[in-house]
């Protein structure tokens, strides 16, 4: 008997099975039963992907690169990140200039910024 992926299994009926097994006196019924409720239990374990975690813990060399992958990508992701609120904040600084303790050094950002500007 082969069941559908896409159909759900539910636990109890899994646990309800596996009770009945015990009281079942019919050799042929017995095979049955274990047949289909290890078809089953196949099922639910191909759902929770153990097989590719296991690949992926058993290749040390596979985990790194996708580790490195990935720690590329949230840095690239964080300087852009970081870049978009600089030039947002640089941008709402540039109409704070007139503060008398960070005024001075807000110019001086402008100015160092403006001076690379028109080269």
């Amino acid at each position: 008997m082969k069941f559908n992926e896409n159909e759900l299994i539910d636990m109890k009926e899994l646990d309800k099975a596996i009770y009945d097994l015990s009281n079942i006196q019919n050799t042929n019924e017995n095979l049955t039963l274990i047949k289909r409720y290890l078809e089953r239990l196949i099922l639910i374990i191909e759902r929770s992907r153990i097989r590719d975690y296991m690949m992926l813990t058993d290749s040390k060399r596979r985990l790194f690169m996708i580790n490195f992958v990935a720690g590329l990508g949230k840095g690239f992701g964080q300087a852009i990140g970081f870049t978009f609120l600089a030039a947002i904040a640089v941008y709402i600084f540039t109409s704070w200039v007139d503060l008398p303790i960070i005024g001075k050094y807000i110019s001086d950002i402008i100015s160092i910024v403006e001076q690379y500007r028109n080269e």
